[in-house]
């Protein structure tokens, strides 16, 4: 465990209601693109927060019972599968954002997202960090949060759907979860825009 001095900096703006914005499960085949917005009060330190994919399983829900009781206000929200094979994953992955802000209790003055990529919300100011989930904290609590949630949810997915393993891949394109979508076919949690296996298939 790190020193106080470890901890990332809460925020770039930290005298401003800064939104930490960032998303979960963009890369999937199946399920959900999930995203959270994260205030957190100035100062938050914490040399355990970082980006979500840098921490254990149960380090990250640790942290978010944490995040969640010292957040001054935080929100997640989803896009369905369906609705990402009609917008496409960037836009659907920048919609999620948009509706955790809109699920906030406090109007942020800022928006802080990881990435590169984002679209206003409103008049509210953003700005976006390549890596911002390794750089602020309020950005690795959203992405803590959005990556937690989303993997509690395939995993209740799992037991109506167990041959393709979302308990364990989470979605993604594993090859064991690729022979699966090649035996049994893929399920209306799949995304059908995307390449299911070498050759895409088709519902009939």
């Amino acid at each position: 465990m790190g020193s106080l001095t470890d901890a990332l900096p809460t925020s770039p703006f930290p005298e401003m209601l800064d939104a930490g914005c960032d998303e979960a499960g963009r890369g999937c085949l199946a399920g959900p693109v999930f995203a959270a917005a994260v205030i957190l009060p100035p100062p938050f330190s914490n040399p355990l927060v970082n980006d979500s994919k840098k921490l254990t399983a149960n380090r990250r829900m640790q942290l978010r019972e944490i995040i969640e009781q010292n957040a001054i206000a935080w929100a997640v929200a989803q896009v369905d599968p369906a609705e990402i094979d009609r917008i496409n994953i960037l836009n659907a992955s920048i919609l999620a954002m948009h509706r955790a802000i809109d699920m906030l209790d406090v109007r942020p003055e800022h928006i802080s997202v990881d990435g590169n990529r984002f679209k206003p919300y409103g008049p509210v100011p953003h700005n976006v960090y390549v890596k911002g989930d390794a750089r602020f904290a309020n950005i690795a609590a959203a992405s803590i949060l959005a990556k937690t949630y989303r993997d509690e949810y395939m995993e209740r997915l799992h037991e109506q759907y167990p041959a393709y393993s979302w308990k364990a891949n989470k979605g993604y394109p594993t090859a064991a979860h690729r022979e699966a979508i090649r035996k049994f076919g893929p399920t209306e949690h799949h995304r059908m825009s995307f390449t299911l296996i070498d050759t895409q298939l088709t519902l009939f």
